[in-house]
């Protein structure tokens, strides 16, 4: 089938088109009902429906021959391990750890934060969350004491699953100081703690609620998988920077189950027994659906990396696990690819292994900037794809459908709208746009499957916060185009779009250009208040290794690229060389923060910034 063929199924007939989805997965009790809606007129997928993920995704492979299969590879370059599970020995682990949970009184329904680094125990909790029907809350290993406690007070868990640390590359984070001094804070006090102790710290159990969890694991009898519906809720994700209460979106079982099978052959076109491996984390929406869920509900192998792309130890570490692995699809943000970029510009490392089973780069989490687009294209000779989407939908937005029509790339755009996904450019007033103006990108409710149904416990934000600004449609909170073709273009936030002397200008296209220098290993443009003319760009800049003309040098040769490329009306005139830029963990960079820096607003220092010295370098620029 064409990729239109597919969309227009997916638009024409949701009902028809997700209920063909479904049947590729095994159901205790198939939905008879596929799309229904609640008292608030919110969309539900497959509510009526019984089903287990934790049975779809681990039991059912077991029973249909897969049992000796590699289901995870645990690659652990700071700890120089290496271990596989078959999807039977998961099975058994998933089932022990959940018989743990329901005797430490973990019930459906009851939240479980899980507060673990790349291990494969976290996979495990997750899993055994699930196998209960229990909601899982991953939080990310390492994250500052007030902010997990905000967590725990807003999902009220009954019980924290956790290890006794986190290994970066040049330090040990230990997790249970941070832990016992969150729950002092919080309002809520879990039942239990249970800390699975690693070698390279070992954690004082010294709390009355503390639980070993080699200890309980050995006591623990294997639970057999609680049917739940298929609008029960599988977890609560908070999405990342957020200042004040935290958004917690959530995702249903059934919805999230067919996305997340149906989008690994239509998107990545990978098949059952492939190697499969998102090069990012559990604490983060691709972790959860790429790394733990999508590739073992389709009956891939999956890699949980403990590692990162450079210093662990080379910027060669992508290539070996490839090479190690024979990974045919990766994935992971650009950030990543950036970082291999700057340590290793000609990609020499990449030739002292076999990669040969690697089939295509996917890229998410932020724009794909033309200049890393092209670095990859002319040392791989691979395609590229670039996905958009939100921790609120759980799966791509926009992206190449690679295994249903490759389309032709084009640098800059996340290709056209996903099927099930029908995307409309806004106006300010709710007025749809023509094709090439900018405005914002909403989606046209309903949502499909595994998208979010509310913020947990708070209805209201939901909908102010999604739903209200244009009547019938998601707002994405991103700003961009369609072109004549359909490509969709997303230039970034819509607060990212300044306006300079009633001229609106987006600053993706800015760094766009900025990228295209061949100094330039990565950079970030905000907008600047300013007088005269309302707001002025300025730009950020990191050189790659080697490069020998001055900063002053650079900066006009940049101002002159971008007058070039957009014109004086651009007024691009201000440009710092940094050593870094301001980064979540997971690689956003804090454009946000960085405008409310050098605009003399208040700001919070963000609790998923990655450095917090970059942005004291941003304030001493300011200065």
């Amino acid at each position: 089938m064409s990729y239109q063929k597919e969309f227009d199924a997916a638009k024409n007939n949701p009902e028809a088109f997700w209920k063909e989805q479904a049947n590729a997965l095994p159901w205790f009790k198939e939905p008879e009902k596929v799309l229904s809606q609640d008292e608030h007129g919110i969309h539900h997928w497959f509510a009526d429906a019984k089903m287990n993920t934790s049975y779809m995704a681990l039991d059912h492979h077991v029973e249909n021959g897969r049992a000796d299969q590699a289901a995870i590879i645990y690659d652990s370059p700071v700890t120089n391990t290496h271990r596989t599970y078959t999807f039977r020995e998961l099975r058994d682990e998933v089932a022990l750890c959940a018989g743990m949970l329901k005797e430490l009184g973990v019930e459906k329904g009851d939240r479980v934060i899980v507060y673990m680094p790349m291990i494969p125990e976290a996979a495990i909790a997750m899993y055994a969350c699930a196998r209960l029907g229990a909601i899982h809350s991953v939080v990310f290993g390492g994250f500052a004491a007030p902010e997990l406690a905000v967590r725990i007070d807003d999902a009220a868990p009954k019980v924290i699953l956790s290890a006794s640390c986190g290994i970066e590359i040049k330090r040990v984070i230990e997790y249970k100081p941070l832990i016992d001094n969150a729950i002092e804070i919080a309002t809520h006090k879990p039942d239990h703690c249970v800390v699975f102790q690693r070698p390279e710290a070992i954690a004082e159990m010294s709390n009355a609620r503390d639980v070993d969890w080699a200890q309980a694991i050995e006591k623990a009898e294997p639970a057999d998988c609680t049917p739940v519906n298929g609008d029960d809720l599988l977890y609560i994700l908070y999405t990342s920077g957020t200042t004040g209460k935290p958004k917690g979106v959530v995702r249903e079982n059934g919805g999230h189950a067919v996305a997340m099978k149906y989008s690994m052959k239509a998107i990545y076109n990978i098949d059952p027994g492939d190697v499969f491996w998102a090069a990012s984390d559990v604490g983060w929406v691709v972790g959860h659906s790429y790394i733990i869920y999508a590739p073992l509900l389709h009956g891939c192998t999956t890699i949980m990396y403990e590692g990162k792309p450079i210093m662990t130890p080379d910027a060669g570490a992508f290539w070996r696990v490839i090479a190690d692995h024979k990974v045919r699809g990766l994935f992971t943000a650009p950030t990543a690819y950036r970082a291999i970029k700057k340590e290793d510009p000609n990609a020499d490392l990449a030739k002292k292994y076999d990669i040969s089973s690697l089939e295509a780069f996917y890229s998410a989490g932020e724009r794909l900037d033309p200049a890393t687009f092209d670095w990859l294209e002319e040392n791989f000779k691979l395609p590229i794809v670039d996905n958009w989407w939100q921790t609120e939908t759980g799966w791509a937005i926009a992206s190449n459908m690679t295994g249903i029509e490759m389309m032709p790339v084009k640098p800059g755009s996340a290709t056209v709208p996903c099927p099930g996904f029908n995307i409309q450019i806004l106006d300010e007033n709710g007025k749809e746009l023509d094709k090439n103006q900018q405005g914002d990108i909403a989606i046209k409710l309903p949502l499909p499957p595994s998208c979010l149904t509310t913020v947990w416990g708070d209805m209201d934000r939901f909908k102010s916060g999604y739903l209200e600004q244009h009547e019938g449609y998601y707002t994405s909170g991103d700003g961009g185009y369609i072109d004549d073709e359909g490509y969709l273009f997303v230039m970034g936030r819509v607060d990212d779009v300044i306006n300079v002397a009633g001229h609106r200008l987006s600053t993706g296209e800015m760094e766009e250009i900025i990228g295209k220098h061949p100094s330039i290993a990565e950079c970030a443009v905000i907008g600047r208040d300013d007088e005269l003319k309302g707001q002025m760009p300025t730009g950020f800049v990191i050189l790659k290794n080697g490069i020998d003309s001055t900063d002053e040098e650079i900066s006009k040769e940049l101002i002159a690229l971008v007058r070039q490329e957009i014109g004086a009306v651009a007024s691009f005139k201000e440009v710092y060389v940094v050593p870094r830029l301001p980064k979540t963990r997971s690689g956003k960079i804090l454009r946000k923060t960085m405008r409310q820096i050098f605009n003399g607003e208040e700001y919070i220092i963000p609790s998923t910034i990655d450095d917090p010295e970059s942005l004291t370098e941003i304030q001493s620029l300011k200065a």
